[in-house]
C-alpha cells in the first residue's frame, strides 16, 4: 500500500538493521508502551531474532506485521503489529507507533485505518481491540476517530518498563461497526 510521502510494507521487506535504528531513534518516545519491542530490539542481534520470530509467527496465522516507510528518504518510520490473534473467536488486537518525527500528520491514523481493513476483508476477524495506557491520549484518538468504543478499564494489566502493572484502556471494533462506518 503506498500513499503520499509513505508506504506500508511487509515483515518480509523489512532488515533488522533498519527497524533497530527505528527503535533505537524512537526509543524514549515508545518505551513506556513498548517495553517488549525496545527490550527485544536492544542490539542488532537480537533485532534479527525478533524479526526472525514475528516472521514465524506470521507464517504460523499467530500475528502480522507491517512497516511504515517514508518513500523519499526510503527510511522507516512507523509500525504497526496485528497480535493476540484468536482465530476461534476471530478477534485480535492492533499495536502501533509512529517516529516521534512523524506525529500529527495522520500518517500512522491512515495506516492503522487500512490494517483495520485488512482484519476485517482479509483475515475474516469479527472484532478488532486496542489497548491503551491511561496516558496514551493519541492512541485514544486514533482509536475513537475509526469508530472503536471503549469498553473499559483493564486494572493491572500491563507491565511497563519498569515492571510496574499498570492500567489500561480496551478499545474494540465490531465488524458490523465497521461496515456500518463505511
Amino acid at each position: 500500500m503506498k500513499f503520499e510521502n509513505w508506504k506500508i510494507e511487509s515483515i518480509q521487506n523489512i532488515l533488522p538493521e533498519e527497524f533497530f535504528k527505528l527503535i533505537i531513534k524512537n526509543k524514549n518516545h515508545i518505551e513506556k508502551t513498548f517495553p517488549v519491542t525496545v527490550s527485544s530490539c536492544s542490539d542488532i542481534d537480537k533485532t534479527t531474532n525478533f524479526i526472525a520470530l514475528n516472521v514465524k509467527k506470521e507464517v504460523n496465522n499467530e500475528g502480522y506485521y507491517f512497516y511504515i516507510r517514508n518513500t523519499e528518504t526510503n527510511i522507516l518510520i512507523g509500525y504497526v503489529c496485528i497480535k493476540n490473534v484468536n482465530n476461534d473467536i476471530l478477534k485480535c488486537e492492533l499495536a502501533y507507533f509512529i517516529d516521534a518525527d512523524f506525529e500529527g500528520e495522520g500518517i500512522i491514523s491512515n495506516a492503522v485505518y487500512q490494517i483495520i481493513t485488512f482484519c476485517f476483508t482479509k483475515l475474516g476477524m469479527n472484532k478488532v481491540y486496542i489497548c491503551t495506557s491511561k496516558i496514551n491520549y493519541g492512541s485514544q484518538r486514533i482509536a475513537l476517530k475509526h469508530g472503536f468504543q471503549e469498553e473499559g478499564i483493564l486494572r493491572e494489566e500491563f507491565k511497563n518498563q519498569e515492571g510496574v502493572l499498570e492500567d489500561i484502556v480496551y478499545f474494540g471494533l465490531l465488524k458490523s461497526e465497521y461496515y456500518n462506518e463505511k
